[in-house]
């Protein structure tokens, strides 16, 4: 079963990613991978569901926490881009590549993002395979650190969607709020969320393999494309920003330090 669960995602996977693909040749804006992203992990969590035989509630319990989580982000997302033209990193990537972009964008982007998506999935796949054991104390600590990170990562989003929507704003730096402990509450939230997931399927012996899934999420949050990528810009952005990074957590929320140093 758990051979055919994997496939059956990856199947997934493939179909959905080479169908945003092909959308954005037609649009000629391979940003839009952005919202299909969470999605593809909804749609990996239902196609899941259908195939494994596991513990009724833990396959529901772990079907709706992605669920919630995903079409959140995802609709997010969608809302952000409207009228957005195509982000600055894939228009780079078209003025490097030229003609060639279309055909290359397959693999550097959305075949790319498929496998981070099968690997980060791996918990939500793998902690609906077995049958035993029903939820116990360390599905409720996921649940609750679940909890924590949908919270940080939906207050993080409202509060600096409110913070640019006020033309005094515009070139200033947000630091109110959840933006006030850490620089990325919303990163914070998405490596709790995928955590609390891990946790959850972790409880079933075999799922405990999926907290590679967690881990691959936070490597790419810290170290890849999250907070490395997002940051090498904002000084020259930003007025203020060293200042604000001096002060400020990069990812764990703790209070700020009482002045820059």
């Amino acid at each position: 079963m758990t051979g055919s669960v994997l496939l059956g995602a990856a199947a997934a996977i493939v179909v959905l990613m080479i169908a945003t693909w092909l959308l954005s040749l037609a649009w000629q804006d391979a940003s839009i991978v952005d919202p299909v992203w969470p999605l593809g992990f909804v749609i990996v969590v239902w196609v899941t569901r259908a195939i494994a035989g596991g513990n009724d509630a833990r396959q529901w319990l772990l079907v709706a926490m992605v669920t919630l989580w995903g079409l959140r982000l995802s609709g997010y997302l969608a809302w952000r881009k409207r009228d957005a033209p195509e982000d600055f990193r894939y228009q780079a990537m078209r003025r490097h590549y030229g003609e060639r972009f279309g055909l290359i964008s397959l693999f550097t982007v959305f075949a790319l993002q498929g496998v981070l998506m099968w690997l980060v999935s791996l918990p939500a796949q793998l902690g609906q395979v077995s049958v035993n054991p029903d939820i116990g104390v360390i599905g409720v600590i996921g649940v609750v650190v679940w909890l924590l990170g949908i919270t940080f990562e939906t207050v993080g989003d409202a509060q600096l969607a409110r913070f640019k929507a006020r033309p005094e704003s515009a070139g200033q730096v947000m630091d109110r709020g959840l933006w006030r402990y850490t620089r990325h509450p919303n990163y914070f939230g998405d490596a709790c969320v995928w955590w609390g997931i891990a946790l959850v399927a972790a409880e079933t012996g075999i799922g405990a393999v999926g907290i590679v899934g967690a881990v691959a999420m936070s490597v790419l949050l810290v170290r890849v494309s999250g907070v490395p990528m997002l940051e090498r810009t904002m000084a020259k952005r930003r007025p203020g920003y060293a200042d604000y990074v001096a002060r400020t957590s990069a990812f764990i929320p703790r209070p700020p330090k009482s002045r820059a140093s």
